[in-house]
């Protein structure tokens, strides 16, 4: 996990093929510093801290670019992108608005998970590229064991095309950007200056699993800026300046949509000035078109009424059945949920021990060091994730299990915690298991509240708050563990505090949307029936990106942890997706039942038979933030509830 962030400012850009939200609605200017960048992004990344910068200048009717060294760096140089005096303001112009000179600013913060070699980013090969990326290539790109990702993939982007229109692909050298970028399996978001071919290159992955946010440039700031996260703001004007703050910084992000993208530095207007145009790239990977396309074959049970002998399918068996390249059913002698199952371990499996873990390489082998934690709720998911966590693991390895309450023990989640917390001791007996508790009081939580304002920004709901505080609470993983088995019922028990040092959150994100797990689809079922269901799961899983993850990722390694979503590999997605809707699940039956069908019967492989019937809830819910959120900012759940509360912005007053 890293944190990273780019400006450059001093280019007059086209982006006439990119539709954003901030070319329909005038955006203020929102002034910050460099120095807060850094400090943000140092939280994601606490190990190692970088800069560079690049000047770029017209001469001689060509671009050309040299990276500034730190001793290099006068005031006048590094104008308003230091920050050290200057708060951050486009560049002044030159006649008729024209600019010939242009800098890039580049900031890494690395939160080092592989590899045995300390890392600091950004990365420089002996081309001049420079990259920062903020990542895990688990597949698809060769990692040796003890080798770092974002060291790998500079080695590998140098070796690509260095053409710099990049449009016939046939008179290229080697593999283009967009293909290799394409051929990561893993969650990744980067930047990377190709020198040779003056071109910048960004995006995140299809799936959208990294935060990277954009500001466009406009005619109210006309800076490209990508970040991992929002810096907040250094000064402003106004009659209330925390929400002039709020508002202009909302306006001033958006989350950048799943891609590849680049600018193609060049000069323009007879040598006058430096100009680019931001362009999106298709990506060059069958199996990512597939599952962005999310498509499955087959749907609605009625279309198998005609052969009689697989009426089996339409009382729910499960066994013997998948969806071949032709769309017809192909018997197999493994069930659905096996295949799953071995999906899942492969999933977890990339996420958890295929590499060196970096830290334990350096603590001198000690015993004490938890890699891995889970974020626990005794539910399904969640369940799901620590019991072949336990498989994948080398048994010498504690597993933290973070729950987090806003009611203590009446919380429901941490309730069924304590159940699950047994029911892992049952199976896996030997393993050292630690539940941390971690309580809260949202009345207690101010200044908390208003530091996660700004890590879901431009995310701007009452729900996205409560969601977002929850998890970086249970990220933070400072809590009280209990010194003995506990149940509801025990009295006098004794607990310590304790703090997760675990740097990997696993995370059950995606398991809902792929097996019909929220409410909204059982309601959507009943109306629409099984093409209603499929067209509102396919929305879920086209949308993940925007509503949910870039959220979760900035809340989550705000704390120097890592999400990693072992639901949303891409070979889980693409199994899940090759099954019949109905194997699935089935929305006739109730909830506990037939929801996530698919998922309670991989639960019930693994021996996990009480959370095989365990119903969804989320984890607003399960934790109690959304009733205290509601009693305190609405005066009641009723009154949270007449208003839609999940759905209001949070800057405008409830009433």
């Amino acid at each position: 996990m890293c944190g990273i962030s780019f400006i450059v400012d001093g280019l007059c850009f086209d982006l006439s093929s990119i539709v954003t939200t901030q070319q329909l609605s005038s955006v203020e200017p929102f002034t910050f510093k460099i120095d807060d960048v850094k400090a943000r992004l140092r939280r994601r990344g606490p190990d190692s801290l970088g800069t560079k910068k690049v000047i770029l200048e017209v001469k001689d009717a060509k671009v050309h670019s040299y990276v500034v060294r730190e001793d290099e760096e006068t005031e006048s140089e590094v104008s308003c992108l230091r920050g050290s005096m200057h708060d951050c303001k486009p560049l002044a112009n030159g006649e008729n608005g024209q600019q010939s000179v242009g800098e890039m600013y580049f900031v890494g913060a690395v939160l080092q998970l592989r590899g045995t070699k300390p890392v600091v980013q950004p990365l420089v090969d002996a081309s001049g590229n420079i990259l920062i990326y903020n990542g895990e290539i688990f597949d698809g790109l060769h990692v040796s064991y003890n080798s770092n990702d974002a060291s790998a993939l500079l080695q590998s982007l140098e070796n690509c095309c260095c053409c710099q229109f990049h449009e016939n692909v046939s008179t290229c050298s080697g593999k283009t950007i967009p293909e290799l970028l394409s051929s990561i399996k893993g969650p990744w978001a980067a930047i990377y200056w190709q020198d040779a071919s003056r071109t910048l290159w960004f995006g995140r992955d299809a799936l959208g699993r990294r935060s990277l946010l954009v500001h466009w440039p406009t005619s109210e700031d006309s800076r490209l800026v990508l970040s991992s996260v929002s810096p907040s703001a250094s000064t402003f004007q106004g009659p209330d300046p925390e929400v002039e703050d709020r508002e202009s910084n909302l306006n001033y992000w958006e989350e950048l949509p799943c891609g590849v993208y680049s600018i193609a530095v060049h000069v323009s207007g007879a040598g006058a000035y430096l100009a680019g145009k931001i362009r999106n790239h298709e990506w060059l990977n069958d199996m990512l078109k597939d599952l962005i396309k999310w498509e499955r074959k087959l749907i609605e049970p009625k279309l198998m009424e005609s052969n009689s002998s697989n009426c089996s399918l339409l009382s729910g068996n499960s066994d013997l059945l998948s969806a071949s390249d032709n769309g017809k059913l192909q018997s197999s002698t493994i069930s659905a949920a096996d295949r799953v199952l071995a999906a899942l371990r492969k999933s977890m499996t990339r996420r958890t021990t295929q590499n060196t873990i970096f830290k334990e390489a350096t603590h001198d082998g000690r015993e004490d060091v938890v890699p891995v934690a889970v974020l626990f709720s005794g539910g399904l998911d969640s369940m799901i994730l620590a019991a072949i966590l336990h498989e994948c693991l080398d048994a010498r390895y504690d597993i933290d299990l973070l729950n987090v309450s806003f009611n203590g023990e009446a919380a429901p989640d941490r309730i069924t915690s304590r159940v699950g917390l047994k029911e892992l001791k049952r199976i896996a007996p030997f393993r050292r298991w630690r539940l941390v508790e971690i309580d809260a009081d949202l009345s207690n939580l101010t200044m908390e509240m208003k530091h996660v304002v700004s890590l879901i920004n431009p995310a701007k709901t009452y729900m996205d708050l409560n969601i977002g505080l929850a998890l970086w609470l249970a990220a933070g993983g400072d809590g009280w563990v209990h010194e003995a088995d506990i149940s509801a019922q025990l009295e006098g028990y004794q607990r310590f505090r304790y703090k997760s040092e675990a740097r990997i959150l696993l995370v059950g994100s995606g398991a809902d949307e792929q097996c019909a797990g929220y409410g909204r689809h059982r309601t959507k079922y009943r109306s629409s029936s099984w093409l209603g269901l499929n067209e509102e799961m396919k929305l879920d899983m086209q949308r993940i990106w925007k509503r949910n993850l870039g959220r979760d990722d900035r809340c989550i390694a705000d704390n120097g942890k890592e999400a990693r979503f072992p639901f949303l590999d891409e070979d889980v997605i693409r199994i899940l997706l090759d099954f019949p809707l109905w194997e699935i699940a089935n929305l006739t039956q109730p909830s506990g039942t037939g929801d996530k069908k698919i998922l309670r019967e991989v639960a019930r492989l693994l021996g996990l038979h009480e959370a095989a019937t365990q119903p969804k809830r989320a984890i607003q819910f399960g934790s109690r933030i959304a009733q205290e959120s509601n009693r305190k900012n609405f005066g009641s759940n009723r009154a949270a509830n007449q208003a839609s509360a999940g759905s209001v912005v949070i800057y405008k007053s409830p009433s």
